[in-house]
């Protein structure tokens, strides 16, 4: 089964005149990029993700602030992960169970594999347990 891993995009440019980072989708991303969302304006204290998919991939960029992101695999093994510069991202395997806690001002940039499907979310942990344990 595959973890979750950080991908490192390039970062050009230098402090006098900014930055840009690029994602050439078929070197930097491991999927064919189907659907991109975003979130912002957050609140601190409260935890999103709570779910898994059957199919869906992502790469979870922090384009703005940071991001720490608890990714549970199937077996129970844990991985964590803090996203605070927007050229590295996350990839997020199908079958994991995510959760994201969102610094102030925090941006996170979604890529996903799949258009929206509710068929495709696990939204209950003891059925994602349950189906992971098979």
């Amino acid at each position: 089964m595959e973890k979750p891993y950080v991908i490192t995009f390039p970062k050009l440019g230098d402090s006098n005149v900014g930055y840009i980072s690029v994602a050439e989708l078929e070197k930097s991303v491991p999927f064919e990029v189907k659907r991109i969302f975003w979130t912002y304006f957050t609140p601190e204290n409260i935890i999103r993700g709570r779910h898994a998919h059957y199919h869906t991939q992502h790469v979870l960029i922090a384009v703005n602030g940071q991001i720490t992101i608890t990714a549970e695999m199937p077996g129970g093994d844990i991985h964590r992960f803090v996203l605070s510069t927007p050229e590295q991202g996350l990839y997020i395997p199908p079958c994991v169970w995510p959760t994201m806690q969102y610094s102030h001002h925090a941006v996170q940039l979604a890529l996903a594999s799949t258009e929206y499907t509710e068929s495709d979310y696990i939204r209950e942990y003891a059925r994602f347990k349950e189906v992971w344990k098979k």
